[in-house]
C-alpha cells in the first residue's frame, strides 16, 4: 500500500474540517495554538514512517500521555493496578467529581482525569520520577532524543489546576494514592506538558501495534497485555465520545486536548493525527475525520 498516497488523500478529505472546533480555552498556554495546523504520520511494525501536513511539528500532548503511562505501569506492576482503577468507559465528562464519589474513590478507567492521576501515582511509586521517566520512553521509542517538556505549559496546567486537585485529594481521603498530593500534581502536569509530533507520536507508540515489542525488539508488554492497552483504549481512550469513535473509526485511540490523536492497527501501524480545533468532547474534529477516512480507504479496523 503507498502509504504516503493514502495519507494525501484523507488530508485532502478533511481539509474543509481544519480550523473547526475551539483549541483548548482552560489551559491558557494552549489557548493561542493555531487552529488551522494539521498533520498525520502513519508508521509501520518495522518502523518506517510517513507523513502529511504539519506532522512534523512539535504540539502539547496532554492526554495522550496516559496510553504511555498505563503501558508503563502495566509493565512494572501487572495486573496489580486494576485494584485501584476500573477498565470501563465513564459516560461523564474526563474531570467530573461526581463519579468518583459515588465509587468511593475508585476512577471509572484510566484515561480520564482521576484514573490518570492514580496510574502516574503509580509509576512515580514505581521508578521514583514518572514524568522523566515517561520522557526517556518516548525518546527511546520516538528516536528523538530533544523530546522536552514545555516549561510554560505546566506552569500554566499547574496554576489553573484546581479540579485536578480536587479529584486528587478526594482520592487521597480514601486511601488511593502513595505519594503526596502536591507531588502527584507536579509529575501528572509535567508528563502532560511533553511536546511531540506526529511523526514522535506514531513511533513511540509502536509497541501497541507490534504486541508489546519495543523499537528495539525487547518486550515491553506481553501480547496479552497489549491487547489490554489496546482495548482499554478503544471503549475509554477519546472521554466520553469513546462509543462514537469505536463506530466512526473502529481502532483503538487515544486523543488529548492539545489536539492530537494516536491509533493503533495491531499487527501494521500506529497512526497520530493533530489538528487544534476541538469538539465539545475535547477531540480534535479534524483527526477524529482523518482517521474515520483513513479506515474507509484502508478497510483497516479492529472489526
Amino acid at each position: 500500500m503507498d502509504y504516503q498516497a493514502v495519507l494525501e488523500e484523507v488530508a485532502a478529505h478533511v481539509e474543509p474540517r481544519i480550523g473547526r472546533g475551539r483549541v483548548a480555552q482552560y489551559i491558557p498556554a494552549l489557548a493561542s495554538v493555531d487552529a488551522d495546523r494539521f498533520g498525520i504520520a502513519l508508521a509501520d511494525v518495522d518502523g518506517r514512517v510517513t507523513g502529511v501536513g504539519d506532522w512534523e511539528r512539535p504540539f502539547s500532548v496532554q492526554s495522550i500521555s496516559k496510553a504511555f503511562s498505563l503501558a508503563l505501569v502495566l509493565a512494572e506492576d501487572g495486573e496489580k493496578l486494576w485494584r485501584r482503577v476500573g477498565r470501563e468507559p465513564s459516560g461523564n465528562p474526563f474531570n467530573s467529581l461526581v463519579q468518583l464519589e459515588y465509587e468511593n474513590g475508585i476512577p471509572r478507567n484510566p484515561f480520564i482525569n482521576a484514573g490518570a492521576l492514580v496510574v502516574t501515582d503509580r509509576l512515580h511509586t514505581l521508578t521514583g520520577d514518572a514524568s522523566t521517566t515517561m520522557l526517556d520512553f518516548l525518546r527511546a521509542e520516538s528516536g528523538n532524543p530533544d523530546l522536552a517538556f514545555d516549561r510554560d505549559v505546566a506552569v500554566s496546567e499547574s496554576a489553573h489546576g484546581d479540579r485536578n486537585a480536587a479529584l486528587a485529594h478526594f482520592m487521597a481521603s480514601y486511601g488511593n494514592l502513595d505519594n503526596p498530593v502536591p507531588t502527584l500534581l507536579e509529575h501528572y502536569f509535567w508528563q502532560c506538558s511533553i511536546e511531540a509530533s506526529c511523526r514522535d507520536l506514531a513511533l513511540a507508540g509502536g509497541f501497541l501495534a507490534r504486541h508489546g515489542l519495543r523499537a528495539d525488539g525487547s518486550r515491553l508488554l506481553s501480547r496479552s497485555e497489549a491487547k489490554r492497552v489496546n482495548a482499554v483504549m478503544l471503549t475509554c481512550g477519546t472521554y466520553d465520545a469513546a462509543g462514537d469513535f469505536a463506530y466512526r473509526v473502529g481502532l483503538p485511540g487515544k486523543s488529548g486536548v492539545g489536539g492530537g490523536i494516536i491509533a493503533v492497527v495491531p499487527g501494521r501501524c500506529t497512526l497520530c493525527v493533530w489538528s487544534p480545533g476541538l469538539d465539545a468532547r475535547g477531540n480534535s474534529v479534524a483527526g477524529v475525520a482523518a482517521l474515520d477516512h483513513f479506515t474507509t480507504l484502508t478497510g483497516w479496523s479492529v472489526f
